[in-house]
């Protein structure tokens, strides 16, 4: 979630955070449009081209391993390879994004995984692709993924003044959501007319993406310091410590989690309550487009959204309002009506994350960007990586709606934690916090 922060905090590995400073920013010192900021837009539009190739292929790799195997399990293992990738390699992404330029990776990324999926477009073409390449490039391009995720977030702090972190987190959040839209249709049509064009289109996604980042021009990250080179672990070590040392992103672990797990759960219930029902599989479809079109549009409304309310009373007023819309989904859970209360939740979705985010984004040294964000990521995706097994086990031994009332008090904790937590109220720039959640 995002909020429009103002001068940035510097929190202390001890726990309180500390007073508040500006940080020595390059273009900190004049306000200007974030629609004309060329380097920021440059990195959306490089992430926006990278989110669209990954949702075009996500949708035909499993077409892909289908066709060459005939088997769902196999298909099964190649989706489950790049979600265990993914997860793997989230600390270690902290670890590099702030050791190493951040631009380097973001151009090694791209060309990584431009060369991966040109050759796999190769091979399909060529009648040669098997089930071992297709693992191979699944598991390279989620490794990658990870990596050029995770840098790219660390990096807006040094493209964005302070007080526009949270618009950027916002616009980020409308890039993803729309790309989610446009990206699996477009994937689909593409295979329809030929087996390795969404694959060709994927690397060509990535050769726009790489173009993009090589025309940024300020630096990516703050002057690193020589001292002591620590080891991967003492590195990922360090930005755990300082997740748990901090009021506020302990309470964003404890926030973060439970609504990804939520989310999730309840799209996977509503989707398996409507085929139980019998509902023809165009409305399921449409149940789940409901859900993007409503983040995407919150996402356009996040800014605008994030004026209305103090900081801390937003994120408790969110997590609330989510927590009642998902109960109300549960009480017409076979229905298609039910889509509608979790699509609203949907729409909150993106505010609750530029106003979380775009705060850790201020209050996080430079040099620990990296790590925060993949310790967060790591939690939050895990909880969500989780949910499609709770709901499926949920949904064996009782009805649909009582499954969908359990995540719906899975935010209930995340609203509890915002409501009490000593972190979330010391959101307020300028105050000083102790203590914990």
């Amino acid at each position: 979630m995002s909020a429009a922060t103002e001068p940035t905090l510097t929190a202390s590995d001890e726990g309180p955070m500390p007073t508040v400073t500006e940080p020595p920013r390059a273009g900190a010192e004049r306000r200007v449009s974030l629609w004309r900021n060329r380097d920021f837009n440059l990195l959306w539009v490089s992430q926006c081209f990278s989110d669209l190739g990954a949702t075009m292929s996500n949708l035909a790799m499993p077409l892909l391993v289908l066709f060459l195997t005939g088997s769902a399990a196999q298909a099964g293992l190649v989706g489950s390879a790049g979600l265990v990738t993914t997860l793997a390699c989230r600390l270690p992404a902290g670890v590099v994004a702030d050791r190493f330029s951040r631009r380097t990776l973001l151009v090694a990324c791209d060309v990584v995984r431009l060369v991966a999926y040109l050759g796999l477009s190769a091979a399909v073409l060529a009648g040669v692709a098997n089930l071992p390449m297709v693992l191979v490039v699944t598991v390279v391009g989620a490794a990658a993924n990870a990596v050029f995720g995770t840098a790219e977030h660390a990096a807006v702090r040094n493209l964005v003044p302070s007080e526009q972190l949270a618009t950027a987190v916002a616009r980020n959040e409308a890039r993803s959501y729309g790309t989610q839209l446009a990206g699996p249709p477009l994937g689909g049509l593409l295979y329809g007319l030929g087996r390795s064009l969404p694959f060709v289109g994927n690397a060509l996604s990535y050769a726009l993406s790489l173009l993009a980042v090589v025309l940024i021009r300020r630096p990516m990250e703050e002057a690193r310091t020589e001292g002591t080179r620590q080891s991967g672990g003492a590195a990922a070590a360090e930005g755990v410590r300082f997740v748990l040392a901090n009021p506020f992103l302990r309470a964003l672990l404890v926030i973060a989690a439970p609504l990804n797990m939520a989310f999730t759960g309840m799209i996977f219930a509503i989707i398996v309550s409507l085929q139980r029902t019998g509902t023809p599989s165009v409305l399921v479809g449409l149940a789940s487009t409901i859900f993007g079109l409503g983040g995407f549009l919150g996402a356009l409304a996040a800014p605008a959204v994030q004026r209305w309310l103090r900081l801390p009373t937003l994120v408790v007023v969110l997590c609330w309002a989510t927590t009642a819309l998902m109960a109300t989904s549960a009480l017409v859970s076979s229905n298609l009506l039910a889509a509608v209360p979790l699509a609203a939740a949907v729409f909150l979705a993106p505010t609750a994350n530029a106003v979380l985010f775009g705060y850790q984004a201020a209050i996080t040294p430079d040099r620990l960007q990296g790590r925060v964000v993949s310790v967060i990521y790591l939690a939050a995706t895990s909880a969500a990586a989780l949910a499609p097994g709770l709901a499926g086990l949920l949904l064996v031994r009782f009805p649909a709606a009582v499954t969908m009332l359990v995540f719906a008090g899975l935010v209930g904790v995340s609203a509890v934690t915002a409501t009490l937590s000593r972190g979330i109220k010391s959101m307020d720039v300028g105050s000083e916090s102790a203590g914990g959640v």
